[in-house]
């Protein structure tokens, strides 16, 4: 029995040691204003990082619900295809102004129906309208890899699993002027890196 419990207890320490380590971001966007539409809905993402990454099997849906893009912002890596769900009762429409997505326009489809549009052009700002209810905007952030996230309401971040290196963090929200800061990845632990932003006059 003894034995047996050493043996597990040498498995386990080999474990730990022998494991690949994590290492993360944390931090928090603090703003000049105190609302909560400047803190959420802020993308933290690293502008490069070496090597070739692929788009997610599985395409990211933009919805249409309660007259409403959802999420009201979306990052995703270039080369990715969009979904664009309506889920509404009501005709919905997407389209984007914008040359970096081509401006396209996807035309007009009903309730449970969906349109797609693949994004090519690394660093485009889209802005998604809907011709049919022009309150309607939401925008789509085109990036190099898929080392980002998006803050929550009170402006948190978390970024795991990011191989060690020296890297460019930024910031990106509709409303804030952006930011970048120049980090250092360990190969194991986790940085704390917080940003103050200023609203866009």
């Amino acid at each position: 029995m003894k034995n047996i419990n050493y043996f597990l207890t040498l498995l386990f320490v080999l474990f730990v040691f022998i494991s690949p380590g994590i290492s993360q971001i944390n931090g928090k966007i603090e703003t000049d204003v105190d609302l909560v539409k400047y803190k959420s809905n802020t993308v933290v993402y690293i502008e490069h990082i070496e090597g070739i990454f692929s788009p997610p099997d599985d395409n990211p849906v933009v919805n249409q619900i309660g007259l409403k893009f959802v999420p009201h912002v979306l990052p995703i890596i270039v080369g990715t295809t969009v979904d664009f769900l309506n889920s509404d009762d009501v005709l919905h429409n997407v389209f984007s102004p914008d040359y970096c997505s081509e401006k396209f326009n996807l035309g007009t489809w009903p309730k449970n129906e969906s349109k797609t549009h693949k994004y090519e052009i690394l660093g485009c700002e889209s802005v998604l309208l809907c011709n049919v209810h022009p309150e309607m905007q939401s925008y789509v952030l085109v990036l190099q890899n898929p080392y980002f996230t998006i803050t929550d309401k009170e402006g948190n971040f978390n970024i795991e699993n990011i191989p060690p290196g020296n890297y460019t963090l930024k910031v990106w929200n509709e409303k804030l002027k952006a930011q970048e800061k120049q980090i250092t990845v360990p190969e194991l632990g986790t940085i704390q890196i917080n940003f103050e932003l200023k609203v866009k006059l």
